[in-house]
Order: structure tokens, then sequence, then C-alpha cells
């Protein structure tokens, strides 16, 4: 019987390098694990943890395909990160100019939660435990 263990990684696609690179890690305060340019490929790939967790493995490469359309085509929804004090977090991401949407509750869970977006538009969400 297969057993998943956890999620080692999600891939991120990107269009500029620089600017997501500096969302991420500037703006996110995600650790840089490691980066590496692949002359092959003329792509970098970057390497990013998440509170020593998980990790997000970002990459660029020459014009990617844009995405089909936003949060609903088929396949990844969003990407989701928890945090312990929404409001702060909030107010945070705000003064480095990255704008947030309206603070929702979930109706199932009662929890607070927004949604923000990477540089690319890919949404990211906020969610308070």
């Amino acid at each position: 019987m297969m057993l998943l263990n956890r999620i080692h990684h999600i891939a991120i696609i990107c269009t500029n390098y620089a600017v997501s690179k500096d969302f991420y890690v500037n703006k996110l305060g995600l650790t840089i694990i490691g980066e590496t340019y692949r002359e092959g490929r003329d792509s970098y790939k970057l390497d990013l943890a998440v509170n020593g967790t998980y990790q997000i493995e970002l990459f660029s490469f020459p014009e990617p395909p844009a995405r089909p359309s936003r949060p609903e085509a088929a396949g990844l929804r969003h990407l989701a990160f928890e945090v312990s004090d929404l409001d702060a977090t909030v107010q945070d991401l705000n003064t480095k100019n990255i704008e947030t949407e309206p603070i929702r509750v979930d109706e199932f869970t009662g929890r607070r939660f927004t949604f923000f977006q990477d540089p690319d538009g890919l949404p990211l969400e906020l969610y308070e435990i």
C-alpha cells in the first residue's frame, strides 16, 4: 500500500525571476536554501524554505505560457500560507505595497482568511490558525 508522508515541495514558474525572487524572499520572508542557474535551459531554480518545514521551488523559463484563468482553471487553484495573526500579516503586506482582498470568514471552519497575488498573478491565501 502506498503511503504519502507529506508534501515535499511546491513548484512555481515565474515570468520575471528578479521580481519574483524579491517578492518571495524580501517581501514574504522565505529563506533561500539554494539557487541554481541552468545554462542549458536559460533558467533559474530557487529553493525556498517556508518556516523550515516546506519548500517552494521558484523556476524561471524564457516565455512561459500564461495561466489559463484565475483561479477557476482546472489544476492547482491557489497556494495557502498559515498565519497566526492575519491582521498583522495583512498590515505588513500592505506596507510593502502588496494589495490584499478584504478579510473573509470560512463558513465551514469559522477561520479568517484573505487572498493576495504574487507578481505573476498567482493567487496566494493567508489562512489564520
